[in-house]
């Protein structure tokens, strides 16, 4: 580290991103220049694991060429389930919510592992999971099924399991939403949200997991853009920006040794509020170690630049950044170097990606976490040769952290596969009176109608779809295909299934469980009403 300049020291700080599948020239030019430390990937980055190593392999190449004495840290968010960034080739893995209905933490272990290895594959060394958050409001906009479920012990649990199992394919992990993003109503992306609770809430249930993955090994913790006035005296200043959250709490009272990391410093809680390029430098101040800024070209350098000045100034203590890039290159020490960066290659992806191996792993998750909450009129399994109709919602992405190109899913295949003879309709093709009318004829004289909903609300379409049907035909079963408390604005129906996650693999598995094909074990993890 002595031989590192300042900006060099202050690049190993930045995790930094670009739009496209290669480097682009300019973000090659900020490598040399300043010796980023770290890259996040999103959806807009990734093709197919062929073009994903590639990529992986430019970037590092890049950074070596450049004089970086450690390999780049190079991060996404595959949390599994209904937020993941890799796509064509890699496995479809059970994400958050299905994992703690599964009640055996055995499971979060297994597919911590698979999805490490996975990722090792494909030149990736660390991932933004796991989720911590405990999800205990049915109105979150951005947590809900990313938590393992509503139980601090729960998340606690399985949160340590999936970090260990990443650990051990040889992946960093992330601890998030320090400290604690599940009971809040706003979505930190559009805006500030506010924790109300006192010291004595926030240790028994938010700050649980978190200590128990710290005390367990964790790697990194990334911040909050949240707001605690229970923390922090000064008003709407949030977690990320807080020395008495990050110092205080994280480092002292918890004693987390590893590295801070922020979520995106774009995200409008801080980019509309102190902005991003002064939110960067106060976020150092608070704490932080590493500074993530995942979108727009300008707004890099503009951070690069502002914390030059404050250390140049002395408003920021070289000493904190030289403690810093030490945590930062230790951990860098403990799992990557240039030797392992300089092995990958194409032809291993076919042993390690999208192999059958992880996909008989994962679907034998799947049957363990979706749940059957309730069967009262012993309708289950659908009869063969029934007449059946099926309704399910238009998928569009639910928060701004789910990849759009997983949103649409098209479940007339699934449902050809396993009764060719089930009539499929899309709910939004039924908003017209005349097709609404023809539809519900047609309800009246089926033997079942399924229905699925994707976070229901009462008094919405959905809801009153179910109301109408529920009037012609008793003999109606629902699916909730993402949020468990669908349940909660439908409560008379008599049969309902939940998959907590809109993905091919957990409706495929809750829709051979109607069918009595396969036997789901799941178990709530949350309370509905």
């Amino acid at each position: 580290m002595e031989t590192l300049t300042l900006k060099q020291k202050i690049g190993q700080l930045m995790v930094i991103g670009f739009h496209g599948l290669s480097v682009p020239e300019n973000f090659t030019e900020l490598i040399k220049e300043y010796q980023i430390g770290g890259v996040i990937l999103f959806g807009r980055n990734v093709g197919t694991a062929e073009e994903v190593l590639e990529l992986t392999t430019q970037l590092q190449r890049s950074a070596k060429e450049a004089g970086n004495a450690q390999p780049l840290l190079i991060c996404l968010d595959q949390e599994n389930g209904m937020v993941r960034r890799l796509g064509e080739g890699s496995t479809i893995f059970p994400g958050s919510m299905l994992l703690g209905a599964t009640k055996d933490k055995q499971n979060a272990f297994d597919i911590g592992y698979a999805t490490g290895r996975e990722l090792k594959a494909l030149g990736i060394n660390w991932n933004l999971a796991p989720v911590m958050d405990v999800n205990n409001n049915p109105d979150n906009p951005v947590i809900g099924i990313r938590s393992f479920g509503e139980f601090p012990d729960l998340v606690g649990e399985f949160g340590s399991e999936i970090m260990k199992g990443m650990q051990k394919a040889g992946i960093l992990t992330t601890l998030k939403h320090f400290p604690g993003h599940g009971d809040t109503n706003v979505d930190s992306h559009l805006d500030l949200p506010v924790i109300k609770h006192d010291m004595d809430r926030l240790r028994e249930v938010e700050l649980k997991p978190f200590k128990k993955a710290i005390d367990e090994g964790a790697d990194t913790v990334m911040s909050a853009h949240v707001y605690f006035p229970a923390l922090e005296k000064e008003k709407n200043k949030p977690a990320t920006l807080s020395e008495n959250v990050l110092t205080g709490l994280l480092r002292k009272e918890l004693g987390f040794e590893g590295v801070i990391t922020t979520d995106c410093l774009e995200m409008q809680a801080i980019s509309n509020t102190i902005g991003t390029e002064k939110g960067a430098v106060e976020a150092f101040k608070a704490g932080v170690d590493l500074l993530m800024i995942s979108h727009n070209y300008d707004v890099q350098v503009g951070a690069l630049k502002a914390l030059e000045e404050a250390f140049e100034k002395g408003y920021l203590s070289m000493e904190r950044l030289d403690a810093s890039v030490n945590r930062i290159m230790k951990m860098k020490e403990k799992y990557l170097s240039w030797d392992k960066v300089d092995i990958l290659t194409q032809d291993n992806l076919k042993n390690e990606v999208g192999t059958e191996e992880a996909r008989l792993l994962a679907e034998e998750v799947y049957k363990k976490g979706v749940t059957l909450v309730k069967d009262e009129a012993s309708l289950l399994p659908v009869k063969k040769g029934a007449k059946v109709l099926v309704v399910f919602p238009d998928n569009g992405h639910s928060v701004l952290v789910e990849d759009k190109r997983f949103t649409e899913l098209d479940v007339k295949p699934i449902l050809k596969e396993i009764d060719p003879e089930a009539e499929v309709f899309i709910s939004d093709e039924l908003e017209e009176e005349a097709s609404l009318h023809s539809f519900m004829e047609k309800a009246k004289q089926a033997d079942y109608v399924i229905i699925g909903t994707l976070n229901a609300s009462s008094g919405d379409k959905q809801t009153e779809l179910i109301q109408k049907v529920r009037q012609v035909n008793p003999n109606t079963l629902g699916i909730g295909l993402r949020s468990p408390y669908d349940l909660n604005h439908y409560p008379e129906l008599p049969t309902y299934v939940t998959t907590y996650e809109y993905t091919e693999p957990a409706v495929t598995i809750a829709l051979k469980a109607i069918y009595g094909l396969v036997t789901v074990e799941g178990t709530l993890p949350v309370t509905l009403n």
